[in-house]
């Protein structure tokens, strides 16, 4: 089979890669491509690692890299007796190499690990371009995790974090070996339903409530919820029963207690101060309704209005609130 068979007949300049499946080891020989200047529209045809690629001698030696001195009479390189160029790589990515060398930028490959395959064929052909746009992607998309949870590791660390947080904060105790006795069958599974809640909990909440784990508490399977820097509930997982007038340990899965406690907490949430301007166009919406007189509103209108300017000093730290 000769090289040029391998080709389609229509494929042209443009064509960044033409695969075929793998060849046979080929009786190979070295050469040297020199006079390559004034040969620019000379076209090559290159086997990297199995696969067929179909180029010019111009686009090989358009940027300062590895394949300029192969093709530019600086290096030898090693042809089969089909006259087909070896390169011994992977030619999974090197229509990306040649497309990048055609156009001086080509669009990525999806994907994290693809794109640092084609990192390390860029940093291998001496291709800086290339390796720096590779780089920058890969430092752009730095997967972000989806929430954090503190592991505490000493009361006075628990404390500082309770203290300094401007949200609620839910924590779970979680230690199996703080025991002295065996555990009941279903035991295990409940711990595990219970750290598997508290995940889904962190997910669903991590932008409103602060969730931490503290895993060398003296309790074995224990819930805190937190409001304001002050304990709201606690709820405890464990407790100790007789079997056959033995003790053991038993730890339960009390699920819609602990939503309950979870949901709760966001009453203890900081709330953001109201808007000023809202509140001047109600003062002045008010204002305008003259005819709006305290005998018209009933026994009850003026009590009402004072219980909510109570409400909004106590809750947002006004001191002056106009009323009609």
């Amino acid at each position: 089979m000769s090289g040029d068979s391998c080709l389609p007949q229509h494929h042209t300049q443009s064509d960044c890669t033409s695969p075929t499946p793998p060849l046979a080891c080929p009786k190979t020989k070295t050469c040297s491509y020199r006079g390559a200047v004034g040969l620019g529209n000379k076209y090559v045809r290159l086997n990297v690692g199995g696969n067929l690629f179909y180029t010019t001698l111009q686009v090989l030696t358009r940027q300062n890299s590895m394949l300029k001195a192969m093709f530019s009479g600086k290096k030898e390189v090693f042809t089969d007796k089909e006259g087909w160029i070896l390169i011994d790589r992977n030619g999974k990515h090197f229509g990306s190499i040649l497309c990048y060398l055609r156009d001086g930028t080509v669009a990525l490959p999806k994907g994290r690990q693809a794109v640092q395959e084609l990192l390390a064929e860029a940093k291998y052909y001496l291709i800086q371009g290339l390796v720096e746009l590779c780089q920058n992607t890969l430092q752009g998309n730095k997967e972000q995790p989806l929430c954090v949870i503190p592991v505490v590791t000493s009361s006075k660390e628990e404390e500082r974090l309770i203290q300094s947080s401007s949200k609620p904060v839910v924590k779970l105790v979680y230690n199996r070996s703080n025991n002295k006795y065996s555990y009941t069958s279903n035991s295990d599974d409940n711990l595990l339903k219970n750290i598997e809640l508290f995940d889904r909990l962190s997910l669903s909440f991590n932008g409103r409530v602060l969730f931490i784990k503290d895993v060398i508490g003296d309790e074995i399977c224990c819930w805190s919820f937190y409001g304001q820097g002050r304990k709201l509930a606690e709820v405890c997982c464990t407790s100790i029963v007789y079997a056959t007038e033995k003790k053991q340990t038993k730890v339960e899965f009390p699920e819609a207690r602990i939503y309950e406690e979870t949901l709760n907490t966001l009453l203890y949430e900081t709330m953001p101060l109201p808007d000023n301007s809202l509140l001047e166009a109600t003062r002045r919406s008010y204002s305008n309704c003259g005819s709006h007189s305290e005998e018209e509103e009933g026994p009850g209108g003026a009590e009402l209005r004072e219980r909510v300017r109570r409400i909004h000093v106590k809750r947002f730290g006004f001191t002056q609130l106009s009323t009609c």
